[in-house]
């Protein structure tokens, strides 16, 4: 969506974001470690279901705008959130493999912090 763009999703959208970003002590936001992450050899892939699945919901928000059958329109949330599912299991994934097994490997407390973020993520993604 581009930035000009406002509705219910993006307001959403923009909810979550700050959520997701759980503030740090002190009430700043935490800083992301520098790259390359675990999803970055995979990035054009990635990008590529985001845009699938942000087609999906641009469908439905014009199913909405057509007056489509409620269960259609429950069938197509489904189908979107099952998307969204995939690419985080997805983006987990890889963050085990990359930057967790990095921190195991190099040793030292930075795995204990890497374990926890995972867990964390999990958590969340049990939630949704």
């Amino acid at each position: 969506m581009t930035t000009t763009e406002t509705g219910p999703i993006d307001e959403a959208a923009a909810a979550g974001a700050s959520t997701a970003a759980e503030t740090a002590p002190g009430g700043a936001a935490p800083q992301s470690p520098p790259g390359p992450h675990g999803y970055s050899n995979h990035k054009d892939a990635h990008l590529k279901r985001l845009r699938r699945i942000e087609g999906q919901i641009r469908g439905l928000q014009r199913m909405v705008e057509e007056d489509v059958y409620c269960i259609d329109v429950l069938t197509q949330v489904s189908a979107s959130t099952k998307g969204l599912q995939s690419f985080a299991l997805q983006l987990l994934e890889e963050h085990l493999r990359h930057c967790v097994a990095s921190a195991a490997a190099e040793g030292g407390p930075e795995i204990d912090e890497k374990v926890a973020e995972a867990t964390a993520a999990i958590a969340r993604l049990l939630r949704t």
